[in-house]
């Protein structure tokens, strides 16, 4: 049976200090929740963030990692460094990696492949410019994105799969698809896994909102049929937002 899922994506921001903090804030509201809660601090945050919540339920999850083991690859960090200070999920796909450093569907295949060799599990992301939900080819950029680095797994790989639509036009800006379009592009993302690995990989599989989710509107983005939780960008760093959204529950 799937999930209920809110993680919270952090991305470049809060150092030590501010982490340890907002981490305080989040566990004094948290303990209980109807929820799966996670929180993705930046890299050198990751242990001192995991020591924090270790006797909580929150658990504290990567934005990155590298198809390599190990090797000449200055500046990236691999799945068993990620496992080795506690880690045991990670995000892939992300909209920003793809925009910013030209991550591919190709290269991200090889990354889910690391990732589920070293036993972690992934939030995979993906979603639609602008420029696709106008001239209406929204749908075949998801499915593309979705096969391209994830359809040569078994079905038994999705037990740790979790798949976030992010709508990229939604990210940052402020505009957030109707839960209306959620509920409608989800429930695609449903029926492409169903047509490939069958109705019951399909209905287990959580799949996330990723899009200027709020305290105002993630009660009615959560309650559609096919939306499974959210990942949260902005309004993660504020712990009274936070919590209102994984309330929203």
């Amino acid at each position: 049976m799937r999930k209920n899922i809110v993680a919270g994506n952090w991305k470049m921001n809060n150092d030590l200090p501010q982490t340890e903090a907002l981490i305080v804030d989040l566990l004094k509201q948290t303990q209980t929740s109807n929820a799966e809660v996670m929180i993705a601090p930046t890299y050198v945050n990751l242990y001192q963030a995991f020591d924090a919540t270790r006797n909580s339920n929150i658990e504290v999850i990567a934005q990155n990692m590298h198809f390599a083991e190990n090797g000449a690859y200055t500046g990236e960090i691999s799945a068993t460094m990620l496992k080795s200070v506690g880690v045991k999920t990670v995000i892939l796909g992300h909209s920003e990696r793809r925009a910013y450093f030209n991550e591919t569907n190709e290269s991200l295949a090889k990354k889910v492949d690391a990732a589920l060799k070293n036993d972690l599990r992934i939030i995979f992301c993906f979603g639609e410019e602008l420029s696709d939900r106008k001239s209406g080819n929204q749908e075949q950029v998801v499915e593309n994105q979705i096969k391209s680095a994830l359809f040569h797994l078994e079905a038994s790989a999705f037990k740790n799969i979790v798949l976030a639509y992010e709508p990229v036009w939604a990210i940052g800006t402020g505009e957030t698809a109707s839960p209306e379009q959620a509920q409608d592009m989800h429930k695609f993302i449903r029926q492409t896994l169903q047509n490939k690995y069958g109705e019951n990989t399909a209905q287990d599989v959580s799949i996330l909102y990723g899009g200027s989710v709020k305290p105002a509107n993630a009660k009615e983005i959560f309650s559609k049929p096919d939306v499974d939780g959210g990942l949260i960008g902005g309004a993660s760093l504020k712990a009274e937002d936070f919590i209102a959204i994984v309330n929203a529950f």
